[in-house]
């Protein structure tokens, strides 16, 4: 059997201290743009009671979604460099291509050529990276560089808003473009 519609209850909710609370919050929110309007239209002017300036202070570091931080050419706060030594970025041509050279994908080519394949781990370099640049420090705006050293002596930068690939293989692509560029430059 079917209801039917006439049967629905119509229930009475308290909608008005909803309405009067939002409204109270608004008002607040315009009184505080306004005293901060005031306070840009007029620079150099103090207020007569320094609790109502602190007042101001607080209820604008209390406004969501404007975000409040200081910025590095006012605070000139020492920023954070990196330096990963002995990374093993090296690109050799393995069958009518280069790649790069890792120990699970290229164990019997290191051991026709006489190389340690447990030296040959470029996941761990581009581990490093990832967790560099997804780091706090980073996404701060504290990060001044990251600096690569290969084993064979190559260093390179590495700027902080720069977007490393989250796969390893993509990783190792660019890898090899690199160095293929490096390489030749022109």
């Amino acid at each position: 059997m079917v209801r039917p519609y006439g049967i629905k209850v119509n229930k009475r909710r308290k909608t008005e201290e909803k309405y009067d609370r939002d409204e109270e919050e608004e008002e607040q929110v315009e009184e505080v743009l306004k005293r901060k309007r005031a306070m840009v239209e007029k620079p150099g002017t103090t207020d007569h009671d320094g609790e109502e300036k602190e007042e101001d202070e607080a209820a604008v570091d209390e406004l969501e979604g404007i975000p409040i931080a200081p910025s590095d050419k006012k605070t000139k706060k020492a920023g954070v460099t990196f330096v990963l030594e002995k990374a093993s970025l090296e690109v050799a041509k393995v069958g009518k291509t280069y790649q790069l050279l890792n120990s699970d994908d290229h164990a019997n080519f290191l051991r026709k050529n006489k190389k340690n394949p447990a030296d040959y781990r470029p996941d761990i370099t581009h581990q490093a990276l990832l967790t560099i640049l997804d780091s706090p420090v980073n996404k701060a705006g504290r990060l001044q560089a990251v600096y690569v050293r290969t084993e064979k002596g190559v260093l390179f930068e590495i700027k902080p808003h720069v977007r490393i690939p989250r796969t390893y293989k993509r990783f190792s692509g660019i890898m090899c473009k690199f160095c293929e560029f490096r390489s030749n430059p022109f």
